[in-house]
């Protein structure tokens, strides 16, 4: 068990100075422009058919398990508020986050885990390429952006697929749903939430990274790269959402 322990912070130092490593290349060029603009394409254009089926479920369940209890109140006019609050404050960026850790980086920690063991990243060296540059900082960049969007996205299609289920057991047009939802959000139910999925995109690229740059030879290694950044970079993202819901707690809940 002390040994476990052990092994665990030293993960943990590891990644730090690798992501320390990262806030020192950003900033040296050369900027590989192509590659970030590929990886965004890949993170983020390609993501979007699932995190769509997922936002339009979660707004639509929500909505249907959610509206028997306010009828016994009398308050079904607050369901349309509730489920957009419920899906931009938490559910919406938490589940969105954990999909791209299982899609994201996974496939980061493969490729990069392959790379590793089949010596592309020492072939990469050998050529002059900064590998470091060419293929984290561009990863990390890419998820650190396009995990927001892809967060607002789901944002959107949930509180499309609440619209539907309010009118499953009722007829509300579409112009009053919008005009309940506007009137029940506030600024600064905004701004925690997006603040986070930055958070958010980067660990899960950074992990994706970590795992994968350092991937010990052996093609089982790949593997077993792929399936720990699933984990670690999910269990991370429960971890930066207890922190943020309690730092929103201390300096916006009044």
């Amino acid at each position: 068990m002390i040994l476990s322990i052990k092994n665990t912070f030293t993960e943990i130092g590891n990644a730090t100075l690798f992501a320390k490593q990262f806030f020192k290349e950003v900033f040296i060029p050369p900027y590989e422009a192509k590659e970030f603009l590929k990886q965004c394409y890949v993170i983020g254009y390609k993501s979007l058919p699932l995190v769509a089926i997922t936002g339009f479920i979660m707004g639509l369940v929500l909505t249907l398990q959610s509206r028997p209890t306010l009828v016994q109140f009398g308050a079904e006019s607050w369901l349309p508020g509730m489920v957009a609050l419920s899906l931009i404050r938490e559910i919406a960026p938490v589940i969105t986050a954990l999909i791209c850790a299982g899609k994201i980086s996974s496939g980061i920690g493969a490729e990069l885990g392959s790379m590793k063991v089949t010596e592309q990243i020492d072939a990469m060296e050998v050529s002059a390429i900064n590998p470091y540059n060419y293929l984290v900082v561009t990863r990390i960049l890419a998820c650190t952006l396009m995990v927001p969007l892809l967060v607002f996205f789901a944002d959107a299609i949930g509180i499309f697929g609440g619209y539907i289920g309010v009118n499953i057991h009722g007829d509300v047009n579409f112009y009053r749903y919008m005009s309940q939802i506007i009137q029940s959000l506030e600024f600064l139910d905004l701004i925690p939430a997006t603040i986070k999925t930055f958070f958010f995109g980067f660990f899960i690229g950074m992990i994706g990274c970590f795992k994968g740059f350092n991937a010990s030879n052996g093609t089982e290694s790949v593997g077993k790269a792929a399936n720990s950044a699933v984990v670690t970079a999910s269990l991370s993202i429960f971890i930066l959402d207890m922190v943020a819901v309690q730092i929103t707690d201390l300096f916006f809940v009044q």
